[in-house]
């Protein structure tokens, strides 16, 4: 992040603007805070586990690489 971008009063003051963890929504700061977005470093590590479990994904039309295995590589019929 710039200065400037930081500076700038349409985007308010990341230093000192209160903001929501969004693991726990505790409230909490930007500024001299290690964990940032997180309130701690316990939000952090949740957050973590969450993305390495998969319960975050992005959506794909794409096969995981178990289903492709499977199927030898071939598309699976629809019929």
């Amino acid at each position: 992040m710039t200065a400037e971008y930081a500076k700038d009063p349409r985007r308010g003051n990341f230093n000192t603007n209160p903001m929501k963890c969004p693991t726990c929504q505790k409230e909490t700061t930007f500024a001299e805070n290690p964990f940032r977005p997180f309130c701690s470093e316990r939000c952090k590590m949740i957050d973590l586990g969450r993305w390495a479990g998969g319960d975050y994904r992005v959506p794909s039309e794409e096969k995981p690489s178990e289903e492709i295995h499977r199927s030898n590589g071939k598309p699976e019929d629809d019929d």
